[in-house]
């Protein structure tokens, strides 16, 4: 057997695929800021809107609509595929780049979060919590850019928390149809209609915990910017010439700010989410309907498989 030959990190070619990943991590946010400045329409003063919409598709039932929302949803998930496989290009049995250390140390901490909160049955979840983090994350984050967050658009939360919500009603099932749809009327009929709403008040409290969130977030920044400067106007205005016009009080405290809003609450919004998902569905599973419902079919192929050889 030969041994795995470790890549020339210095070769031409190995370097050639490392700028293209790192393009592809930029390129993305760069066609997105530049649809931005195409589309977005002149304004004065303070301009809170949604995302902006780049195309509608005329269709029987509504329209089929493009907006910045989704644009830039594609934009974060493209950089976030250059990510990856910048950080895995290259791997080795013993990690010969600081990058492959960084890629362990995520796949590690992931595996980690996923076993401490959700068990060794759902060992193989890692990824796609990692997945739910990082497209969270970055998408909050790229208001840092000057773009729309996608998290601030309340259609893509939804539709996050939408497939959260299908994967908790497949574990839910598990323990079988019947014994769900009775646990609808425990500990006493009555609470059955409190029962169904809450099954429905779950994807509708994480798509809108992230998106107001990071909504409230994004309007207040924009509020403390418009306002920091007309009080630099009203202080400062009496400054001779060009010097009057300068937004002084808008330099450095916006950031402060930001800081919190935009990186601490994005990431902490993230974090939260992926939180939900994993208690959620791992408290979903009826683990005592489920190993009885286990016991039976063992029970059954082993009656099968007895009758068969008598037989």
């Amino acid at each position: 057997m030969t041994e795995q030959q470790t890549p020339d990190v210095h070769s031409r070619h190995f370097r050639a695929v490392d700028y293209g990943l790192i393009a592809l991590m930029i390129v993305p946010f760069l066609i997105c800021i530049v649809l931005k400045v195409l589309f977005t329409p002149a304004s004065e003063g303070v301009h809170i809107s949604g995302a902006l919409v780049f195309l509608e598709i005329p269709f029987p039932v509504q329209p089929l609509i493009i907006s910045e929302s989704q644009v830039n949803s594609w934009g974060v998930i493209l950089s976030i595929l250059g990510l990856c496989l910048y950080l895995t290009h290259g791997l080795t049995a013993k990690a010969v780049c600081r990058r492959q250390l960084l890629a362990e140390w995520i796949v590690e901490k992931c595996q980690k979060l996923v076993k401490d909160n959700m068990g060794e049955y759902f060992s193989t979840w890692a990824a796609f919590i990692c997945a739910i983090l990082g497209l969270s994350a970055f998408s909050s984050l790229s208001c840092l850019v000057g773009l729309f967050a996608p998290t601030g658009d309340v259609n893509v939360t939804a539709g996050w928390a939408v497939l959260v919500f299908f994967l908790i009603m497949h574990y839910k099932f598990r323990g079988g149809l019947w014994n769900y749809f009775i646990g609808l009327f425990k500990p006493i009929p009555v609470f059955a209609p409190m029962n169904l709403i809450g099954e429905f008040s779950t994807p509708l409290s994480m798509a809108f915990r992230h998106y107001g969130n990071v909504l409230s977030g994004a309007v207040i920044s924009a509020l403390m910017a418009s306002a920091l400067g007309g009080l630099s106007k009203t202080l400062l205005g009496w400054l001779p010439g060009i010097l009057g016009d300068i937004p002084y009080l808008r330099v450095g405290i916006p950031a402060v700010l930001s800081i919190y809003f935009d990186v601490f609450s994005g990431c902490m919004q993230a974090f939260i989410f992926a939180m939900l998902t994993m208690l959620n569905v791992a408290g979903a599973v009826p683990w005592d309907e489920w190993r009885a419902r286990q016991e039976k079919r063992k029970l059954r192929s082993g009656a099968n498989v007895t009758t068969g050889k008598t037989a």
